[in-house]
């Protein structure tokens, strides 16, 4: 069997009195997309912290490619990707500029700045200062660098929050090529839209636990419904909303005499959102 890349084993850290990550444990194979969910506070952004050797356990173990990573913190970074949601670049130097100082610094031999660039959609503006950059840019900007290295695993914590359609579009691509390369994903983010496009497997974090783990489409059938929604023509010319849930005994009949007594415009399926799954796991939405 092959090695995970990711093991969480009751991995834990409080501030004081306050439990941010509560003994937490689990794995994410090589070559996977893993999408942590959960709102702000969930405790999302201190498992990464923990994960990527930026804060050391008060609990548990945090391995990455068999290392624990408190104790070989060095080799483990060399070998992981990350990009914060805040972005931490060199404002006064250009894209070209903060990509090759990355480089250096990880010791990366024959790299190509332009390539990368070119493949996040900045080369045209490789040589302006990032200064003048629009945050979808900067953004774009950020996870080339967490790519400097072709890492075995990356971590990104929100990569396409508050960004256009286009500039996300682009990062999302990013990361399905990266897993066709063989990257590992850990995706940190609160768009569960997001989240289940990408991942492989999503997990609900909330109050410091992770609460449900799962492929998507399994936690849609153990938790969500499917439905028929219709819009009809009534009486007086406005159109209404009726509903047939999926899959039930009453179905054919309600379907039939839907066709039958209703003046149907329009039909579609629906299915429960990660979204509705996590309200219905935690009893709050994502944005509390």
């Amino acid at each position: 069997m092959a090695q995970d890349a990711i093991v969480a084993d009751k991995l834990a850290y409080w501030f004081g009195d306050l439990v941010a990550v509560d003994h937490i444990s689990f794995s994410v194979a090589k070559g996977e997309i893993l999408g942590f969910l959960g709102p702000n506070g969930a405790g999302k952004t201190t498992t990464v912290k923990m994960l990527t050797g930026q804060l050391k356990p008060k609990d548990g173990k945090a391995i990455l490619l068999g290392m624990d990573v408190p104790e070989n913190i060095e080799h483990v970074q060399s070998e992981i990707g990350v990009c914060f949601e805040d972005t931490n670049l060199y404002q006064r130097m250009s894209a070209v500029e903060n990509l090759n100082l990355f480089a250096r610094l990880f010791n990366v031999k024959s790299f190509d700045a332009y390539a990368l660039l070119k493949r996040v959609g900045l080369a045209e503006r490789e040589k302006d200062r990032v200064e003048n950059y629009s945050k979808g840019m900067k953004q774009r900007l950020m996870v080339a660098r967490s790519l400097v290295s072709q890492p075995q695993i990356l971590f990104l914590d929100e990569p396409t929050t508050g960004l256009d359609p286009t500039s996300s579009e682009a990062i999302r691509n990013i990361i399905l090529e990266e897993r066709k390369r063989g990257a590992t994903i850990f995706l940190t983010t609160h768009d569960m839209m997001e989240a289940d496009k990408l991942s492989d497997r999503v997990a609900f974090m909330n109050q410091g636990k992770i609460v449900a783990l799962d492929k998507p489409l399994n936690l849609k059938q153990k938790y969500g419904k499917r439905a028929l929604k219709a819009r009809v023509s009534g009486k007086s010319g406005t159109l209404e909303s009726r509903e047939i849930v999926l899959d039930t005994p009453q179905t054919p009949g309600d379907l039939q005499n839907l066709f039958e007594k209703e003046n149907v415009v329009t039909i579609h399926s629906e299915e429960a959102t990660l979204e509705d799954i996590f309200i219905k796991i935690t009893g709050r939405g994502l944005t509390e």
